[in-house]
């Protein structure tokens, strides 16, 4: 064997890498638009978390806000309002179930383990019925069913003031979303 011959087969050795990294580079570049448009797009990752400032909510007031394409109510309730939702039997509900995101799974559904905040203040649950996915209705103008929370007019469900199921077809409580407080002012969710 020549000195000649081992040149060429390092050559050789050199075009078919240099051919297979040039190839690579040119699968990956013709696949990585299709894999990134795979990725959520900027609009539905601003909607993943949310900052509401409840500043200026007064007690007895409720505010709506549209978090993951879903309306949210978050209230500042009253002492009446914390008063008779604390004063429910938890084992005559129909649903014993806190269902809040924020604390263990299978929790009962006591007020303590619904409101977000300690003195039980502040309730932040999704505005969807359990039902059928309707948007019950929970403000001053008397639309607050039966026990003073909220109520589904579509087909009768009534919660309370701590968004339990007390009445009609709905199967579950309003479910609480991941959420807390950043200082007073401002839930993050």
């Amino acid at each position: 064997m020549s000195h000649a011959d081992d040149h060429e087969g390092t050559r050789r050795d050199f075009l078919y890498y240099a051919t297979g990294g040039a190839s690579a580079v040119a699968v990956g570049a013709a696949v990585w638009p299709l894999a990134n448009q795979m990725n959520p797009s900027a609009d539905v990752q601003a909607l993943a978390s949310i900052r509401v400032d409840v500043s200026e909510l007064e007690p007895g007031a409720q505010l709506t806000v549209k978090w993951l394409g879903k309306p949210v109510f978050i209230r500042r309730r009253t002492e009446d309002e914390i008063a008779e939702a604390n004063a429910v039997d938890v084992s005559a509900l129909p649903d014993p179930d806190a269902r809040n995101a924020n604390i263990a799974e299978g929790a009962e559904a006591t007020d303590a383990n619904r409101a977000l905040d300690e003195n039980g203040e502040w309730l932040v649950q999704m505005g969807v019925c359990t039902h059928l996915g309707c948007v019950p209705l929970g403000d001053a103008q008397g639309n607050t069913g039966e026990f003073g929370g909220w109520f589904c007019p579509c087909h009768g469900s009534h919660y309370d003031t701590a968004g339990r199921i007390r009445k009609g077809p709905a199967p579950e409580n309003l479910p609480v979303p991941p959420a807390r407080f950043d200082g007073d002012d401002l839930i993050l969710g």
